[in-house]
């Protein structure tokens, strides 16, 4: 019984790897460039919602720490904050920022 589902699961995963190369399991569109279009006119639209404040990086400074700094205590949840610090500084990781470096920070301020 152990042989025939190990030919069972064999024959499958040989099938599956067989339809995944003549066939494929992902849709192949030409829409990428007004997936990009779409995507950054959103962006801006984001953008001009968040307030903000520029600060250069110093040595030993996070995205929450500078937030901290700015505000006291963290107005609003660290997910949001990264959220939308990403948001302002297109193509910036916020675990990546780099000392000397000038970045838009979100400002909670009302």
């Amino acid at each position: 019984m152990k042989r025939f589902s190990t030919i069972l699961i064999g024959l499958f995963l040989l099938y599956i790897i067989y339809y995944d190369f003549q066939i494929g399991t992902l849709p192949v569109t030409n829409k990428t460039s007004t997936v990009q279009v779409v995507a950054s006119e959103s962006i801006d639209k984001q953008q001009a919602k968040i307030q903000s404040f520029e600060m250069t990086v110093k040595q030993g400074d996070t995205v929450l720490s500078i937030i901290e700094k700015h505000h006291g205590t963290l107005p609003v949840s660290i997910e949001q904050i990264i959220e939308d610090f990403e948001t302002l500084n297109p193509k910036m990781d916020a675990e990546a920022i780099m000392i000397g470096q000038k970045y838009t920070f979100p400002n909670y301020n009302q």
